[in-house]
C-alpha cells in the first residue's frame, strides 16, 4: 500500500512551483513560504492572501518567493499538493497497520484521516486538496491547483484509486466502458469526494471540531455508495394504459 501512495497520475502536476529546491537551505525557505501561506490562510482567507504578506511572514525577500512560485495560485497549489501527499502517506500507514476488509472500511479510514488533518493542520480549512471556497476572490482557477488538466477532485480520486489497490481493482477490470459509474471507478470516487466535501463542510460549519454525527453520516453515505453494485440497465417506463 505504501508504495502505491507514491504513484502519480499521468497528466502531470500543475505548476505549483517554478522550481523545486535542491539545497537544504533552499528547501527550508520553500517550506517556510508554504507554512506562512497556510498560517495566513487561517487568519485572512484565500481572497486576502498576497505574496508580499507570505514573504514577510516567512522572513524571506519577495524575490526569493518568486524564484520558487509564479504567484498566489502557485503558492496555493504547492500547499494543496503538500496536503495531499501528507494525507495519502497518513492513510497508507493506517491501511498497512489495519487493512480494511472492504470498501466501507477504506472509507472510514479515509474520512478519519481527513478529519484529523482538518482539525490540526494549519490552513486546511481554507485549502485542503483545493480551495474549500471555490469562489474565493482573487483566485483565477482554483479548480486546477493539483493538475493542469484534471480538476482537483478527479486528481485526488485517481490517487485514492491507486492507493485502494485490490479494493477497487475488481471494479476497474469489470466489463464495460471505463468509469461507467461502477463502484471504485474514477467517476464514482469523484462523485464520492464531491459528496464528502459538502457533508464535511457542513460538519465543520456547525462544530469547530466537526460534528461527530455528520462525520458518521459522511462515512455511511460514502461507504454505501461505493460498496453498492453497478447500476442496472436502464429500462423505459411502461406505457400507461389510456
Amino acid at each position: 500500500m505504501k508504495a502505491q501512495a507514491d504513484q502519480r497520475n499521468e497528466a502531470g502536476p500543475a505548476d505549483g512551483a517554478r522550481r523545486r529546491p535542491v539545497q537544504q537551505r533552499s528547501q527550508e525557505r520553500y517550506e517556510r513560504l508554504v507554512d506562512a501561506c497556510a498560517a495566513l490562510l487561517d487568519e485572512a482567507g484565500a481572497g486576502a492572501l498576497t505574496t508580499k504578506a507570505v514573504a514577510q511572514r516567512a522572513g524571506v525577500p519577495i524575490g526569493t518567493l518568486y524564484q520558487f512560485f509564479a504567484g498566489k495560485e502557485s503558492l496555493l497549489g504547492a500547499l494543496a499538493a503538500r496536503n495531499l501527499e501528507r494525507y495519502l502517506d497518513r492513510l497508507a500507514r493506517r491501511l498497512e497497520a489495519a487493512p480494511p476488509r472492504g470498501v466501507p472500511g477504506f472509507v472510514d479510514l479515509a474520512v478519519e484521516e481527513f478529519v484529523a488533518m482538518r482539525r490540526a493542520v494549519p490552513g486546511f480549512g481554507q485549502v485542503d486538496f483545493g480551495l474549500v471556497d471555490r469562489n474565493s476572490p482573487g483566485v483565477r482557477d482554483g479548480e486546477h491547483l493539483l493538475d493542469r488538466t484534471l480538476d482537483n477532485n478527479t486528481a485526488v480520486a485517481l490517487r485514492l484509486q491507486a492507493l485502494g489497490g485490490a479494493l477497487f481493482s475488481a471494479d476497474a477490470d469489470a466489463a464495460g466502458p471505463p468509469d461507467a459509474g461502477r463502484p471504485g471507478s474514477t467517476l464514482a470516487l469523484r462523485v464520492a469526494l464531491e459528496a464528502a466535501d459538502a457533508v464535511l463542510k457542513l460538519a465543520f460549519r456547525t462544530d469547530p471540531d466537526g460534528d461527530p454525527v455528520l462525520i458518521a453520516e459522511c462515512k455511511r453515505l460514502l461507504g454505501r455508495y461505493l460498496a453498492d453494485g453497478p447500476p442496472g440497465p436502464h429500462r423505459p417506463a411502461a406505457d400507461t394504459p389510456h
